[in-house]
């Protein structure tokens, strides 16, 4: 049987929502399920939240509520998913893109002052914003990040698609920044199947928000609109998903950080490094993400994904850096060897929460067989 990635993993009680959705006919964008789901994921988080079609939905609206708009350029760093750097576009702006430093994978802030400052000389203004990005479930360096972006009036929209459950300093990831924003795709540590969610610290930028992904129709008996809308609501169904996900969050999280420790005990002494678990929080290992080290470890990388496969488990590389992608090949980029180095050499094995421990077994003896051969 084949071994996913990062499949989803009902808890239970997701079912009975459900139901409740279908006896009561509340199975559209409104409903009690969204209400509450908004309502506890705000008790767990302490930002408002609006539950949203998906994670690129609420950055795209996270981008708007920020003030970018054409012309505006905006920092993402290089290291991430695409859904990431998008929605920028989609608003028309333009990206540029920094690189990650190694203590936790993500943007490094020296670069990002260095990248602010070259912009303002190139355009004559600093980015409107920074889409900063919680890779594979660490938070970034927040503190110094912020400081950089207080001195040059730049805000932050926080991608934390991959991090519900860390931490940075005792506070949740989501709620680092003004705006921020969960991810409930399939492969996440809880799910909706397909959906997202905006946080927000102004309650008065939540309704504006749901306000937006309602289609902006303005008050009244007649379909009257005076701003541009979309159709980003999460439906009541789904929203009953994510109400019966999110109590099993915790659980989730402290099952993905033992797996990844098992791989970590069992793969280390074949020169398999764990993703670094930072000082400053509570890393969710989302994914188990390692670096291959030693002589030709990338295409010691490449044949053990190939190994892997023909063993049927599901495994890939690190996300391909956005300067390298075709799409962005013209965006500006500020440094770049980490980025690649670690796209080059990492690979993600798989970390769904219901893997058993013969499954794991199995892909271990895999990584062996292969590093071995």
């Amino acid at each position: 049987m084949r071994i996913y990635l990062s499949p989803p993993h009902m808890g239970g009680e997701e079912f009975g929502f459900v139901e409740e959705a279908f006896a009561s006919n509340w199975l559209s964008t409104v409903g009690p399920n969204i209400s509450a789901f908004e309502s506890e994921m705000e008790a767990r988080i302490g930002r408002s939240c609006v539950a949203l079609s998906s994670g690129t939905a609420a950055l795209q609206l996270g981008l708007r509520l920020a003030g970018v708009s054409a012309g505006d350029e905006v920092l993402c760093p290089s290291l991430t998913f695409v859904a990431s750097c998008n929605p920028a576009r989609y608003l028309g702006a333009r990206l540029v893109f920094v690189d990650s430093e190694r203590e936790s994978w993500n943007l490094d802030p020296e670069l990002l002052e260095e990248a602010i400052q070259d912009r303002m000389s190139a355009v004559g203004f600093p980015p409107k914003a920074l889409i900063i990005v919680h890779l594979y479930g660490q938070t970034a360096k927040m503190v110094e990040i912020r400081e950089v972006c207080e001195r040059y009036g730049i805000e932050i929209v926080e991608d934390a698609a991959e991090a519900l459950g860390a931490t940075y300093k005792d506070a949740p990831a989501g709620a680092l920044a003004p705006f921020g924003v969960f991810s409930f795709n399939g492969n996440k540590i809880i799910t909706t199947t397909g959906g997202g969610m905006l946080l927000t610290e102004d309650p008065a930028a939540a309704m504006k928000a749901r306000f937006w992904s309602t289609q902006a129709r303005d008050p009244g008996v007649a379909y009257e609109h005076s701003e541009l809308g979309y159709n980003f609501r999460l439906s009541n169904v789904l929203a009953g998903i994510g109400r019966g996900q999110l109590r099993v969050l915790d659980a989730r999280v402290a099952r993905r950080r033992e797996i990844a420790f098992r791989y970590r005990d069992e793969l280390e002494p074949l020169g398999m490094r764990l993703m670094p678990q930072a000082a400053h929080g509570v890393h969710t290992n989302w994914l188990s993400v390692f670096l291959v080290e030693g002589k030709e470890a990338s295409a010691r990388r490449d044949l053990l994904i190939e190994a892997l496969g023909a063993d049927d488990i599901e495994a890939r590389p690190v996300w391909k850096p956005m300067h390298l992608q075709p799409l962005y090949a013209d965006a500006p980029m500020y440094g770049g060897a980490v980025s690649e180095d670690l796209f080059a050499r990492g690979i993600c094995l798989p970390s769904g929460t219901q893997m058993s421990p013969e499954d794991q077994g199995r892909v271990i003896s895999c990584v062996h067989q292969s590093v071995t051969r």
